[in-house]
């Protein structure tokens, strides 16, 4: 009788661990495009970029833009919180994602159905860090560590 009420713990923990197993695999692949292209928002193209786009104060937002990627970025994939790293990403993306993607305004089709993948995209990344912010970064991170 023992050994099945084991059994049945050691199956409970197994099933735990892959499941935060999972849960950081997702905060990392969440994660990885703003780390990757927050250090691009620190270029001389970059800036140019969204100046041709019409960003007001292009030269000071598209650093900042950068630092609210990579410290939101990073953020949810230490698990380190979380929650305020969603919010820093929403901050990110919402005025990004209107500047930078105004599918509505272009007239050549090909382009325009590019800059609507890009939209959506960021929309699709806008709901994952509302849902990080309301539930912060689950298990195997330093917020549950913390809270031991």
């Amino acid at each position: 009788m023992a050994t099945d009420s084991l059994a049945i713990s050691h199956g409970a923990e197994t099933k735990s661990f892959s499941r935060g197993a999972v849960v950081v695999l997702g905060r990392l692949f969440f994660a990885l495009i703003f780390l990757m292209a927050g250090a691009n928002h620190f270029s001389k193209q970059a800036i140019g970029y969204a100046v041709s786009a019409g960003v007001p104060l292009a030269s000071i937002a598209v650093p900042l833009s950068g630092v609210l990627s990579i410290a939101g970025g990073l953020s949810i994939l230490l698990g380190y919180r979380a929650k305020l790293g969603g919010w820093l990403l929403v901050l990110f993306l919402v005025p990004v994602t209107l500047m930078m993607h105004k599918f509505w305004l272009v007239q050549d089709p090909m382009m325009s159905q590019i800059q609507m993948i890009l939209f959506m995209k960021n929309i699709s990344m806008l709901g994952g860090a509302l849902l990080i912010s309301q539930f912060g970064a689950g298990p195997f991170s330093l917020d549950a560590r913390r809270s031991r």
